[in-house]
């Protein structure tokens, strides 16, 4: 028990961190934003628990394909942020990104690729 609350306490951290030094920093909390953090930590924490080394690999591959179709939303959103609210901007971003994940999973289905 004591491990899964400090692997909670370390992954909160790092979020904490993002946002922090975004507060002080838009670039350098755009930087660590876009840094692959979660991932990292999920590797690792994937590692930890003596996963199989295939698990972690798939969960590597995975995370590039799921990445792929959420980029769209880092421009959108700038874009609508000031015109409409920043709820709003983030409500028509998630549906964005799961029309354009949706597209995205049926496009690559094409080339052997199983994302849903």
């Amino acid at each position: 028990m004591a491990w899964l609350i400090t692997k909670y306490a370390l992954t909160a951290a790092v979020i904490v961190l993002v946002s922090e030094a975004a507060k002080r920093s838009d670039k350098l909390g755009g930087l660590l934003g876009a840094l692959p953090l979660v991932t990292i930590m999920a590797l690792i924490w994937l590692h930890v628990g003596q996963q199989s080394q295939e698990k972690i690999a798939n969960h590597a591959w995975y995370t590039f394909w799921y990445v792929l179709p959420t980029l769209p939303m880092f421009l959108v959103f700038p874009f609508l942020l000031g015109r409409i609210g920043f709820w709003p901007t983030l409500a028509v971003c998630v549906v964005l990104t799961m029309v354009l994940f949706g597209g995205f999973a049926l496009l690559v289905r094409r080339f052997g690729i199983e994302l849903l």
